[in-house]
């Protein structure tokens, strides 16, 4: 249950994740390198994505970061959630920042909203932020907000350079993200400190023991 819960969160996360792009007036840093990374290999977005999720995916596991099952589900389902909505064209670009403005911060309210959903399935966080918090614990006495921004600054640099779209909406994801998240926790009295994730060794163990017993 647990597991469709993270499953159906992340994709309806990814809805939020394509308004965002939607909003067209530059995305936000860790999509900045996404669609540069698929403008330049002429790929979908979802590849993209997946490519760098499994690529961080990868730095956790060599880091020795905690891995969850929901880890590899996030890495996956969100990015294809972008294609699917691309697709079917479900919403138009905007065409200024009258529209785009509240479209971006619709898709975050709605990341937000699912990333409360995704982490009290407790299957383990997403990449991003477990090289995020793997990077602050070796990174001494650096704030990690510091090291956030380093870390979305690096993103959005080498997506720039690979021709992502950069604008006010970058800025927006980067500063906004954060207080709309906490506003999101706060009115559903979840506190994410108190999760107790899931490794994945345990994740394995529990499905192969309900597969046994309906074998």
């Amino acid at each position: 249950m647990n597991m469709l819960i993270a499953a159906v969160s992340l994709f309806v996360n990814g809805f939020g994740v394509y308004l965002t792009i939607q909003a067209n007036i530059g995305a936000g840093p860790w999509d900045v390198l996404n669609l540069g990374l698929a403008k330049t290999l002429g790929i979908l977005y979802g590849t993209a994505s997946v490519a760098v999720s499994y690529t961080i995916l990868g730095i956790d596991i060599a880091l020795k970061e905690p891995i969850g099952i929901a880890m590899f589900i996030d890495a996956f389902v969100v990015g294809k959630a972008v294609d699917l909505f691309n697709r079917i064209n479900l919403v138009p670009k905007c065409n200024g920042l009258l529209t785009g403005i509240p479209v971006m911060i619709l898709g975050l309210v709605i990341m937000a909203y699912t990333q409360y959903t995704y982490m009290s399935a407790s299957l383990g966080c997403g990449p991003r932020d477990t090289l995020l918090v793997a990077l602050a614990k070796r990174a001494g006495k650096i704030p990690i907000g510091v090291v956030s921004i380093s870390l979305l600054s690096l993103a959005t640099f080498i997506g720039w350079l690979l021709g992502g779209p950069v604008g006010i909406g970058t800025l927006i994801c980067a500063f906004a993200t954060g207080p709309i998240m906490q506003f999101a926790f706060t009115s559903v009295k979840f506190d994410a400190t108190t999760v107790h994730h899931q490794h994945l060794t345990d994740s394995v163990r529990i499905f192969a023991h309900r597969a046994g017993k309906v074998a």
